[in-house]
């Protein structure tokens, strides 16, 4: 037989994720490390506007996302 493996979906690790930074930042709230707290969202503002930047949005229309969703 052949093994087949279990796969986690797109919405089960984005709940997973969500989890994890609940968690971590509940953890810093709770041990007052505000600081840190700044400094994480500063990072991951800054990684956001990154991806933003540079993802490439001119060549993206309604038929490139149609085919996306059929493919899925």
């Amino acid at each position: 037989m052949a093994s087949k493996e279990r796969k986690l979906g797109r919405r089960a690790t984005a709940l997973i994720w969500l989890l994890v930074v609940a968690v971590v930042i509940g953890t810093l709230i709770y041990l007052e490390q505000i600081a840190i707290l700044y400094v994480l969202a500063t990072i991951s503002l800054v990684a956001l506007l990154l991806i933003v930047a540079f993802a490439d949005l001119e060549n993206v229309g309604r038929e490139n996302i149609e085919a996306f969703i059929a493919n899925e």
